[in-house]
């Protein structure tokens, strides 16, 4: 079809490998997983060299540890990749924050009873690549938008209502 835009999982093996994908995942770090989407919601999407300037000066817990591990991605980049130059030619193509292990503790509360405290972690993980549209599920952005307003716009008023 004329104007029909490439997915990412048609392209060709050749070019999905020419696309640097680097990655970084750290552990079971002591935080909840709802502080920590707060601050990787900011930088989800942006360039390398904007998200750790916004990291080192946030003023949450988190921003240290994910400025490190956002570092780190960096370096593994620079390793699948010698050629890089530096970080502002990166881009966050995915962060995520899942639940890590959870520690059950117990405080003594009236009348003998037992109250539960649960002392949450995260698993945050940070890919970064040289392509802005890359997305790890294969599909960019822009297909996936695309589609959706296909199906939209072949749905005419009348057609597939109940009478």
């Amino acid at each position: 079809m004329i104007g029909e835009q490439l997915v990412a999982s048609n392209l060709p093996k050749a070019d999905q490998s020419d696309v640097l994908v680097a990655k970084a995942v750290l552990r079971n770090i002591r935080s909840t997983p709802q502080k920590a989407r707060r601050v990787v919601n900011i930088i989800r999407g942006e360039r390398v060299d904007t998200a750790l300037t916004t990291l080192k000066f946030a003023p949450q817990e988190i921003g240290a540890d994910l400025y490190t591990l956002l570092n780190s991605a960096v370096a593994n980049a620079k390793q699948k990749n010698p050629a890089l130059r530096d970080s502002s030619e990166l881009w966050i193509a995915e962060a995520t924050v899942d639940e890590g292990v959870t520690l059950k503790r117990f405080r003594p509360r009236a009348q003998g009873r037992g109250f539960t405290i649960l002392k949450r972690s995260s698993t945050i993980t940070l890919t970064v690549s040289d392509d802005r549209g890359y997305r790890v599920n294969g599909q960019r952005k822009a297909a996936h938008v695309h589609k959706n307003a296909s199906k939209k716009s072949g749905n005419s008023a009348g057609e597939g209502k109940a009478k």
